[in-house]
C-alpha cells in the first residue's frame, strides 16, 4: 500500500521531468513554434523558467515570444565570470552566411516591418517571383536570365533551411507551379531594429560589393 502510495505521489513529478526532457530535446534540435504544437507550446509556456534553468546549465538562453508564438535557444552572451571559467563547447553553432542570403535576410525583414505597419494580416506570404524581384535589383546584372533565378532559388532554398521561409504548398496540392512563401516572423528576433534602423547604409555598401561601378 505505502509504495503504492509513494509511486502515486511521484508521477506528477515524473510527468513533469518527462515534458521538460522533450521540451529542451525539442528546442536542442531547433524553434518551437505555437502552431506547429499547440500543446506542446502550452507546456513549454508553464514551464519555462525551469526550461531557463536546465538549459543555462548548458550555456544556453530560452528565447521565447508569446505575441508572436515562437521560441528557440540560443548560446549566452558571456559575462566576466564566465571568462574566467572553463570554455564549453558550443551546443548552438554560429553558421556563416553568404552576401546573398545575408542580403536576402534583410529584404525580407525590411517587407515584414512593411508589412506589420499596415497591419491588415498577420501572415505575410510571397511568390518566389516576387522574392526574385526584391533580390534581382541588387545582384550583379546577368545575362543568363535562367541561371540569374536558380542562383536566386539555392539562395531562397538556403533561407527555408535556415527556418525563416516556409514553402506552401501549391493550390491543389499536388499541382506544380511557381511556389509561395511565408516570411517566418522569428526573423524578426535575428535581424533587430538597430541592423534594420541601418538598413539604406548596408543596402548601399552591398551594391559597392556586388557591382563596384553602381556604388562609385
Amino acid at each position: 500500500m505505502d509504495d503504492d502510495q509513494g509511486q502515486a505521489r511521484d508521477a506528477p513529478a515524473l510527468a513533469a521531468g518527462a515534458e521538460l526532457s522533450a521540451l529542451v530535446i525539442g528546442l536542442l534540435k531547433g524553434v518551437i513554434y505555437r502552431e506547429g504544437d499547440e500543446r506542446l507550446w502550452g507546456t513549454l509556456v508553464d514551464l519555462q523558467a525551469r526550461v531557463r534553468d536546465y538549459v543555462s546549465v548548458l550555456g544556453l538562453e530560452l528565447v521565447l515570444d508569446e505575441a508572436e508564438g515562437y521560441a528557440f535557444l540560443k548560446s549566452r552572451a558571456e559575462t566576466a565570470e564566465d571568462e574566467a571559467a572553463p570554455k564549453l563547447p558550443r551546443l548552438v553553432a554560429r553558421r556563416p552566411l553568404s552576401f546573398p542570403v545575408s542580403l536576402l535576410l534583410a529584404l525580407l525583414r525590411k517587407k515584414l516591418a512593411e508589412f506589420d505597419a499596415g497591419g491588415a494580416e498577420t501572415r505575410l506570404v510571397l511568390s518566389r517571383d516576387e522574392i526574385v524581384e526584391l533580390v534581382r535589383v541588387f545582384l550583379p546584372q546577368s545575362s543568363n536570365e535562367a541561371r540569374l533565378i536558380d542562383q536566386i532559388e539555392t539562395h531562397i532554398n538556403k533561407v527555408v533551411e535556415l527556418g525563416f521561409l516556409r514553402r506552401l504548398k501549391t493550390a491543389g496540392g499536388s499541382a506544380r507551379g511557381p511556389d509561395s512563401y511565408e516570411v517566418r516572423r522569428i526573423l524578426k528576433a535575428f535581424v533587430d531594429a538597430q541592423w534594420l534602423a541601418d538598413f539604406d547604409a548596408r543596402l548601399a555598401v552591398y551594391r559597392a560589393q556586388v557591382d563596384p561601378d553602381k556604388g562609385a
